[in-house]
C-alpha cells in the first residue's frame, strides 16, 4: 500500500466542483461530486432516531440497489427538522442536479451538515447546483476545496488516498470527511466520502463498508453527542480497470487493508480536530476475553468526561480509566488490570495488576502534557485487542458551542 496525493480525486474517472452559495457566510459550502461512469455504492447513516431528511432520502436511494452517478453536499445548514419542506428540498436538489447531469434523480444521493432546524435557502441551493454541475473538474487541486466545502466548525480539510496493486492494475482510494464536535462512537457528526476506482462488488462493498466503521468511525469520541447527519458513502466504479473483487477473490485482503486505512485515518483526523481540543489520544486494550469486550472497554474509556477532562489537566488519574472500565458492559478482571501513559517525554506504569503504583507525579505531568498521548491498557482476560481514539474536553469546547447559531 502507497501513501498518495488527490484526496477524493486520487481514483479514476471522478471529478468535483465547488462553490460559496451563501449559506454560510463567506466560505465555500457546497460540493458536488460525479462519476464519469455509474459507481456501485455502499453507505452507512447516524443510528439516531431523529434522521434529517437528506438522509432519509440516501437511505431510500441505497435500498434499490442500483448505481449512482454523484452525491451533492452542503455545508452550512443540516436541513434536518425541517418537515415536509424539508423533504421537498431535497427531492427538488436531486431532480435539479439529475438534470443537470442527465441521469436519473436517483442516481444522485444527498448530503447536508451545519444547523438543525432552519429550513434550506432554495435559491442559494439551486444556484449552487447549476454552478457545480457546470464547472465539474477532475484536477487534484480541485479535491482539497471540495474538502474545504463541507466543513462547519472544523479547523482542517480531512483528506487521505492511498494506492495498491491487483492483478498489475493500480487501484487507488480516495476519502474526505468533515467533522469536529458532536463525535462519539456509532457514527458521529461527520460526512464521510471515498471514491475508489476498484470494480468491487456491490454486496461485498457494503460489507466491507460496516466492518470498516466498526474499528474505525464507531471508536472515535470527543465530546458523547451524535447527530442527525451522519453519513458515509462510498462510490466504486470499476474504471482501473482491475478483476471483480468481492469475498472471494485474491484481492480481498489488499483492498480491504487500504479500504480501512483510509476510513481509520479519516477517523484519526476528526478526533484531532475535536472542537477546543488540544490533545489527542489513542487508547489501546489488550488481552481481553472477546472482540466485543475490548470494543466496549476502549470506546467506555475514550468517552469518559472526567477522563478527558483529567487528560486536559494533565492529571494522571486513573481511578477515572478504571472506573470508566467498570460501567462499559464488558466482562473483565480489575485485579489484573494494568495501565501504562506513554508520549514524547517517556512512558510511565501507574497500576500493575489491580495494584496501585507509587508513581512519579512530576513524570506523569510531563508525559500527559504533550499533544499526543497514548494510554495502553493491558488485561489478563483472553487474547482480544482494540483500539480507540478521542481528545481531552477543554474551556474552548464550551466556547465554541455556547455561540455556534451565532
Amino acid at each position: 500500500m502507497k501513501i498518495i496525493d488527490g484526496g477524493i480525486l486520487a481514483a479514476k474517472g471522478f471529478s468535483v466542483a465547488s462553490c460559496a452559495t451563501g449559506v454560510k457566510r463567506t466560505k465555500v459550502d457546497m460540493t458536488l461530486l460525479v462519476s464519469d461512469v455509474p459507481a456501485e455504492v455502499a453507505g452507512a447513516f447516524t443510528t439516531n432516531v431523529v434522521r434529517a431528511a437528506p438522509v432519509n432520502y440516501d437511505s431510500a436511494v441505497l435500498k434499490k440497489g442500483k448505481p449512482i452517478r454523484a452525491i451533492l453536499v452542503n455545508s452550512g445548514n443540516a436541513n434536518a427538522c425541517t418537515g415536509k419542506v424539508g423533504i421537498e428540498d431535497v427531492h427538488t436538489s436531486a431532480s435539479m442536479t439529475a438534470e443537470e447531469l442527465g441521469c436519473l434523480s436517483d442516481e444522485v444521493m444527498i448530503c447536508s451538515t451545519g444547523v438543525i432546524g432552519v429550513p434550506l435557502e432554495m435559491e442559494k441551493i439551486e444556484k449552487g447546483i447549476r454552478y457545480c454541475s457546470r464547472n465539474l473538474s477532475c484536477e487534484k487541486d480541485k479535491a482539497h476545496e471540495s474538502a474545504l466545502a463541507i466543513l462547519t466548525t472544523d479547523t482542517f480539510a480531512k483528506e487521505v488516498a492511498v494506492e495498491v496493486t491487483v492483478a498489475d492494475k493500480s487501484v487507488r482510494i480516495g476519502g474526505m470527511a468533515k467533522g469536529s464536535g458532536m463525535i462519539h462512537p456509532n457514527m458521529a457528526t461527520m460526512l464521510s466520502f471515498i471514491t475508489t476506482d476498484a470494480n468491487v462488488d456491490r454486496t461485498y462493498l457494503q460489507s466491507l463498508l460496516g466492518s470498516s466503521i466498526s474499528t474505525s468511525y464507531n471508536m472515535i469520541s470527543v465530546d458523547g453527542d451524535t447527530s442527525t447527519n451522519d453519513t458515509v458513502l462510498v462510490m466504486a466504479n470499476g474504471t482501473a480497470g482491475s478483476p471483480l473483487i468481492d469475498a472471494d477473490s485474491e484481492f480481498e485482503e489488499v483492498f480491504r487493508e487500504a479500504f480501512t486505512y483510509v476510513h481509520t485515518e479519516l477517523a484519526k483526523m476528526i478526533v484531532k480536530d475535536g472542537e477546543g481540543a488540544s490533545k489527542f489520544v489513542e487508547v489501546s486494550v489488550t488481552g481481553a476475553k472477546s472482540d466485543e469486550d475490548a470494543s466496549l472497554l476502549a470506546r467506555s474509556v475514550v468517552s469518559s468526561s472526567l477522563v478527558k477532562a483529567a487528560f486536559f489537566g494533565a492529571d494522571a488519574n486513573w481511578g477515572r480509566i478504571l472506573c470508566a472500565m467498570g460501567y462499559s458492559g464488558a466482562s473483565f478482571d480489575p485485579s489484573k488490570v494494568t495501565m501504562r501513559y506513554r508520549s514524547e517525554k517517556g512512558k510511565i506504569v501507574v497500576v500493575e495488576e489491580g495494584t496501585p503504583l507509587n508513581f512519579d507525579e512530576e513524570l506523569a505531568k510531563k508525559i500527559l502534557g504533550e499533544n499526543v498521548i497514548n494510554l495502553d491498557i493491558i488485561l489478563e482476560d483472553g487474547s482480544s485487542e482494540a483500539m480507540s481514539w478521542g481528545c481531552d474536553l477543554s474551556y474552548e469546547y464550551v466556547r465554541i458551542n455556547g455561540d455556534y447559531r451565532s
